[in-house]
């Protein structure tokens, strides 16, 4: 079945079971492979994607579902070869560990800043609750996060 979405900001249509997973239907069909497969379940939030806007597990929404949405992956974060600031705070700030769920995170970071451009620490780690690392305490990922803020503050000036 043909199903057409609007994919990081460009038309797509992919030839595919309307069942299939989106994250399988992004990694496998798409070469898409920023958003990852961590339990399928929907428990762990490493194939986070936007869809609407909205952050969701990509290993539960069956690619039917997004038909004539707009789905924002990892990769179409950045633009116009620049980092999206989420991603490079990550960077900057050691937000990123062996990278498994850093793809996840930062979607659901860019998703939190893009609706409450000053959120505090506990609201960072609310929004990023369905989100679950392995390698880390997690301090450093609320770091990136509101050193984003920061970062942007400093750019402002």
């Amino acid at each position: 079945m043909k199903i057409g979405f609007r994919l990081n900001g460009a038309e797509t249509t992919v030839d595919v079971t309307p069942m299939a997973r989106l994250l399988d239907v992004l990694r496998e069909d798409l070469r898409l492979t920023g958003s990852k497969e961590g339990c399928g379940e929907g428990e762990c939030g490493a194939c986070t994607v936007l869809i609407d806007g909205k952050a969701v597990n990509s290993c539960l929404v069956p690619v039917v579902q997004v038909r004539g949405a707009s789905v924002k992956t990892v990769e179409g974060l950045a633009e116009d070869g620049r980092l999206h600031p989420v991603q490079q705070a990550f960077i900057d700030h050691g937000g990123a560990q062996c990278g498994i769920c850093t793809p996840g995170f930062v979607v659901a970071a860019a998703e939190l800043l893009e609706r409450d451009p000053n959120p505090d620490a506990v609201t960072i780690r609310e929004a990023l609750a369905g989100n679950l690392c392995r390698c880390t305490g997690y301090q450093k990922i609320v770091d990136s996060v509101a050193r984003t803020l920061a970062s942007a503050e400093e750019a402002g000036r």
